[in-house]
């Protein structure tokens, strides 16, 4: 289950062991994950290398279910899954996210 909080300049997402927060004050993104029952180094970036934010569908290979992933990109190359939900609630997720950072759908 997911939760969003924005309040004054800042967004935080938290879904299950992943918590992002964004700053617009500081231009900063902070992702903090856990690990069992530790938490693993936080890793902090510049809100200016997120190219995008989308929702990703794949299909189980157990179950044949389809699952929605809301996922950042970064600059680098890199890609976070940040919640497993249903497609609506992913896209919900997405389209918040993406406001908040000003990305724009092209």
């Amino acid at each position: 289950m997911k939760q969003i909080e924005e309040i004054a300049g800042k967004l935080v997402l938290k879904a299950g062991s992943t918590t992002l927060t964004l700053d617009k004050d500081y231009g900063k993104a902070t992702l903090q994950r856990k690990l069992l029952l530790w938490n693993r180094k936080p890793v902090e970036f510049a809100m200016s290398d997120i190219d995008d934010i989308a929702v990703k569908s794949e299909k189980d290979g157990a179950s044949g279910a389809t699952i929605h992933h809301s996922v950042l990109h970064r600059r680098s190359g890199e890609i976070t899954v940040l919640t497993t939900e249903e497609a609506r609630d992913a896209a919900e997720t997405v389209t918040r996210l993406r406001g908040f950072v000003g990305l724009q759908r092209t």
